[in-house]
């Protein structure tokens, strides 16, 4: 997965970022392990929470293209 894909939480994640829930990844962390900064929204478009995810944790649902538009 890179920068600006969308992914989807395989679980629940926190208080407020439940399985299913639909987010960015912002950043990617390769040391010392690998993890994604993950903007999290709802179905408004709004932040829900920011989290540091394992890859595990979340699967790719759109892959960001610079040419979409």
């Amino acid at each position: 997965m890179n920068e600006f894909d969308v992914v989807k939480a395989k679980r629940d994640l926190s208080s407020k970022v439940f399985k299913n829930c639909i987010g960015t990844i912002v950043m990617i962390y390769e040391k010392p392990r690998l993890g994604y900064e993950v903007e999290f929204i709802n179905e408004m478009g709004e932040t829900i929470e920011l989290l540091t995810v394992k890859p595990q944790d979340v699967s790719l649902y759109q892959r960001y293209s610079r040419n979409k538009f």
